[in-house]
């Protein structure tokens, strides 16, 4: 199991496009890929489950991958959220 924390930057947050983006991205990979924000843990290949999260721009979320890709799935996440999903 491999976790590490994330600023969302894009100024929209987590709504429905970059959501479906992280989603897709999530997708590519075998592990189970979480993310934990506030008190709620959402599974990233399930774009209602992050949509249900609430993550607004400047929120940090903490993502956890476990299984046999687990970092090559954080690191693609993590540069996912860096790269604003698509919306800069």
């Amino acid at each position: 199991m491999v976790s590490q924390k994330v600023t969302i930057k894009n100024p929209t947050g987590l709504h429905l496009r970059p959501a479906g983006i992280l989603c897709k991205e999530a997708m590519q990979f075998k592990s189970l890929i979480t993310f934990k924000f506030r008190e709620n843990t959402a599974n990233a290949k399930i774009v209602l489950s992050v949509l249900g999260a609430c993550v607004k721009c400047g929120d940090e979320v903490e993502f956890v991958c476990e299984g046999e890709d687990e970092q090559e799935a954080l690191e693609s996440l993590v540069r996912a959220i860096e790269n604003g999903l698509g919306e800069y």
